[in-house]
């Protein structure tokens, strides 16, 4: 299994400063349940976000997939992706150290 770094963008670079349409917050709520059924099935290593609401927000999620092309579809079909809510930006990716310690 080859690892993923995946950078997810607000493409409405106001949403976290004005606060999400309904729309945008029906993405948002799916995109949590959605990465938290992946983390259960371990695809999902690890997603957070910046706490920033201007243009550095970013959210971040390292993947395990067998290859580019099902961590590509997997966060394809993130829906904050799906719904344009988000852009998303796929590297390959490396962890090299892991805290035993949780947040």
């Amino acid at each position: 299994m080859e690892q993923f770094l995946c950078q997810l963008t607000p493409i409405r670079t106001d949403m976290l400063a004005l606060g999400p349409t309904p729309q945008e917050a029906a993405a948002i709520d799916a995109h949590f349940h959605y990465l938290s059924e992946l983390s259960e099935q371990g695809s999902v290593l690890m997603a957070g976000r910046t706490l920033v609401a201007d243009e550095r927000a970013q959210g971040l999620v390292i993947l395990k997939a067998a290859n580019e092309a099902q961590a590509r579809a997997l966060m394809l079909a993130d829906p904050v992706v799906s719904e344009a809510v988000m852009r998303m930006e796929l590297l390959p990716f490396r962890v090299a150290l892991w805290s035993e310690q949780l947040p």
